[in-house]
């Protein structure tokens, strides 16, 4: 066992199965037109693989295989996506499989540009390489000088055979044939960075977006500058145009806004403001469409469309995460498809673990929802909320009033949400009588009947709302509950008792009813964080020491301490059946604790620390948050559908670092595969036959093979066919089988005398049958073995007639009747098969009732069988009466 679990490293619980909540990144959308379906496909990146929605629904239709490295730029098309990561970028087919892999450049690759058969790359060193796609061969590199000219954007013009124009940083642009290897032209720009180029729907005309915020829209054959517009949100991202019959650009910025211009007035007709809550990545107008298809690193991709008098875009569709770290994370619900989610952004988001078309915002906390509504103001951050810190959910009685209770950063008052209505709800929860810069709300609990919330300050104080009316329902403790700030609050399944820890290390016990303190115990460090297990009443408790501490609220014991974790402990968990205590800390590790046994059963690290933890209410998934990460990450628990062998951790163990799971479901069967490999590990226990020579065991035969063995007249009387069965007219050929309940067919046994001897055997005629044989055998070995299992094959019928026929009367002999009595009292002294041993014997006395008082050796066996046996207690006193 020791060198099983030495060999081991990876996690035998958990594997890494996908992903959610993510959409988007910094990196530009590609818009792509299926010819063939008549569609627009949108393809964004997420990490180290990429998305391709359907426009016309924006819903996924594949996900991409991992690549090693995070994707750095994309470009796509009508064949094939090309994704670079690090020096190195590859083409998938079908959305989803990498076909062609393209080694050569030395530093980062940031542009990507497909040409016909070919693709030209660009890296940070601004070598410039043109790739042959379907050899992989290099075809040509020109290498620039980036202290003069640093490519920056890349542009193949439209009408314009063999040629790219290419924008640096320094300003200028060049325009080269890269058959022929030579520059045609350089045009001096205008002494600021280019960061957009464009083709117009104009032949030769081309716009350039600009570091100070003009966009140029330039003729390249004449070098002549058309028009200049300018935008005071910053560098221009991003440039799209119009093609469906109205002059309208469309740049974005880096502060979240889009502005749209007409090319005919030469002005600035509409402002699209927070489009997106941080730069626009990428904007593509859809051809011949009012429709524009924007992405952000807020995690969020939109579509617009344009159906309005004035020009103005309204949201169409979109698809959108989390912008900012994530706060906290809880399983909703008991059927284990939903997530709540709170993030550093301020809104509160539910994510769907069956499909994406389930996901859905409730939105920001807003202020004064009434006012904001009234005089438009959604988009200010004055009259936003701030984060939300901590939040309970009971969906008892979600369609009658709210049922989220949601304590925000640095706030007294704690919001209500509606998780029906995907929005904020009545009511904000606060005590009349505290100032609302002393405390702030810590904790928050919501009864399991979901009529009452219970909130925690940092004064020490503790209220109870109702959720319902919002009126405050009492306080724990005569002023407050406790001395020092309010780490934690719960209440068990029946509302009989509250719990509510404190900074100055007491674990306070409360009456919920008439708040009195029943019980309070002292902690050997502040705890940080407290969860109860409401059907097991289990309490785990992290302490500041980096400890965990499991107590009994019915006995109000500590039942179990673990120690392990080197850094804080944020959050933990535990499974459905509270078997299992799961804890995440900041030294980046997530450990299982097997409460039964009290020991350390799984542990694996991360690379980057998980901020919070929560397991599915049907104990299928463990979904984790991380530091720096916008997506919540499943992993699939291996003991539903594998064979694990749950042994203790030695306090040395050293796990190893598993890779977060990507948006792809394969990436983690794949490492399952790879973690299952070891077989010494899964041994499966085979059960003996007979736990101990003490205990009596059991057959495992159904009771219709012997519990009616006593009633078979009886039976047999009532199922008497009233008619005697007709033989059809012509029946048909049947190979002859063995009579019993498994059904063989009868073989002839080959015979070795090729001249078989035409006189008579007599010995044939004689009716003994193979258990009669076998109970011959016995008197001279004493093994029965082959006898009962004769008739452990037969039914009861069978039964009945191999008893039957032991007598000397039906063709036996004492002899056969006393090795009968003889397997019987071997099975009681054996204590195996005892139910059988109870009914044959019972069944023999009946048959033979009458011969066996006058038979001296019968009733000899029948004595040893009276001290096991009460039949044979009472036939022995009859004799002797």
């Amino acid at each position: 066992m020791e060198s099983a679990v030495e060999g081991r490293t990876a996690s035998v619980l958990f594997a890494g199965f996908r992903a959610l909540g993510l959409f988007s990144n910094d990196i530009p959308h590609v818009v792509r037109y299926n010819a063939l379906k008549r569609r627009f496909y949108v393809t964004t990146c997420v990490g180290k693989s990429f998305h391709t929605y359907d426009v016309q629904k924006l819903s996924l239709v594949a996900v991409s295989n991992s690549v090693p490295q995070d994707i750095c730029c994309m470009a796509a098309d009508g064949r094939l996506v090309f994704a670079a990561y690090g020096n190195v970028f590859s083409a998938f087919a079908r959305n989803k499989e990498i076909v062609h892999t393209f080694k050569g450049h030395k530093a980062e690759i940031h542009l990507l540009q497909p040409f016909g058969d070919h693709v030209i790359s660009v890296d940070t060193d601004s070598v410039l390489i043109i790739w042959h796609i379907y050899s992989e061969e290099e075809y040509l590199q020109l290498t620039f000088d980036k202290s003069v000219f640093k490519i920056s954007t890349i542009l193949h013009p439209s009408t314009y055979l063999n040629k790219v124009l290419l924008g640096s940083e320094q300003g200028s642009l060049q325009l080269w044939n890269i058959k022929s290897n030579k520059l045609l032209y350089t045009f001096p720009g205008w002494k600021v960075g280019v960061t957009a180029l464009q083709q117009a729907p104009a032949v030769d005309v081309v716009a350039i977006g600009l570091v100070s915020g003009q966009v140029v829209i330039h003729n390249i054959k004449f070098d002549e500058t058309l028009m200049k517009f300018h935008q005071d949100w910053g560098p221009i991202t991003s440039i799209s145009f119009r093609t469906d019959g109205h002059p309208i650009m469309a740049a974005g910025s880096p502060c979240g806004h889009i502005g749209l211009w007409d090319l005919e007035d030469k002005k600035l007709i509409n402002q699209m403001r927070n489009a997106h809550s941080t730069a626009i990545s990428g904007l593509t107008f859809l051809h011949r469409e009012p429709l524009l298809v924007t992405n952000g690193a807020d995690n969020a991709l939109r579509i617009w469309i344009f159906d309005g008098p004035t020009g103005e875009g309204r949201l169409l569709r979109l698809r959108m995460g989390h912008s900012a770290s994530l706060t906290k994370i809880r399983y909703y619900g008991q059927n284990g498809q939903q997530i709540l989610s709170a993030s550093q952004d301020g809104t509160l988001q539910s994510f769907s673990t069956v499909h994406e078309k389930f996901n859905k915002s409730l939105g920001h906390g807003l202020v004064n929802k009434k006012i904001v509504k009234r005089k438009g103001l959604q988009n200010t951050m004055s009259v936003r909320l701030p984060p939300i810190t901590q939040f309970a959910a009971e969906e008892a009685r979600q369609s009658d009033w709210d049922g989220v209770i949601a304590c925000h950063q640095g706030k007294l008052s704690c919001s209500t949400w509606n998780y029906q209505r995907s929005t904020i709800g009545a009511y904000f929860l606060k005590p009349k009588n505290v100032k609302a810069n002393s405390a702030t709300a810590t904790a928050v609990d919501i009864t399991s009947c979901g009529n009452f919330a219970i909130i925690g300050l940092s004064s020490g104080a503790v209220d109870v709302y109702n959720m319902q009316s919002g009126i405050h329902r009492g306080s724990f403790g005569d002023e407050k509950a406790h001395a020092g700030s309010v780490r934690g609050v719960a209440v068990d399944g029946l509302n009989q008792l509250a719990i509510t820890a404190g900074s100055e290390r007491l674990l306070k016990f409360w009456n919920f009813k008439s708040k009195v303190l029943v019980h309070s115990l002292s902690l050997d460090s502040p705890p940080n964080v407290m969860l109860l297990h409401r059907d097991s009443g289990i309490l785990g408790l992290a302490l500041d020491d980096f400890s965990i501490t499991v107590l009994d609220i019915e006995t109000r014991k500590i039942v179990r301490e673990f120690s392990g974790h080197q850094g804080q402990i944020n959050d933990m968990t535990f499974s459905p059946d509270g078997r299992w205590l799961i804890s995440a800390a900041m030294d980046c590790s997530v450990r299982t604790w097997d409460l039964p046994s009290g020991c350390l059963i799984d542990c694996f690290l991360l690379d980057s620390a998980p901020l919070n933890v929560t397991m599915s209410p049907t104990g299928d998934f463990l979904a984790t948050s991380h530091v720096d990460h916008l997506g919540i990450y499943l992993w699939s628990n291996i003991s539903l559908y594998s064979v694990v062998s749950l042994r203790p951790l030695p306090p040395d163990y050293v796990p190893s670092v598993l890779m977060l799971p990507g948006t792809c479901q394969t990436q983690g069967l794949e490492a399952l595969e790879e973690q299952i490999e070891p077989s010494d590990e899964m041994i499966e226990y085979e059960s003996p036959e007979q736990l101990n020579e003490q205990l009596v065991t059991l057959s495992l035969l159904p009771e219709s093979r012997w519990k009616n063995l006593l009633n078979l007249d009886v039976i047999k009387k009532k199922n008497k066919p009233k008619e005697p069965p007709k033989v059809p007219q012509s029946a048909p050929f049947f190979i002859p089988t063995v009579p019993g309940l498994v059904p063989r067919f009868a073989v002839p046994e080959p015979t070795s005398d090729p001249q078989q001897s035409k006189v008579v055997n007599l010995g044939i005629l004689a009716q003994k049958s193979n258990f009669y044989l076998k109970l011959e055998e016995g008197l001279q070995n004493n093994q029965y073995e082959g006898a009962l299992n004769l008739l452990k094959e037969l039914g009861p019928s069978g039964i009945e007639t191999e008893l039957r026929n032991l007598s000397p009367e039906d063709g036996g002999s004492i002899e056969a009747m006393r090795s009968f009595l003889s397997m019987i009292g071997v099975m009681l002294d054996r204590k195996r098969d005892f139910e059988l041993a109870q009914a044959y014997l019972a069944l023999f006395l009946k048959l033979h009732l009458r011969m066996l008082p006058s038979e001296p050796v019968l009733l000899e066996e029948l004595v040893k069988l009276s001290s096991q046996c009460s039949c044979c207690i009472w036939l022995v006193g009859v004799r002797i009466a």
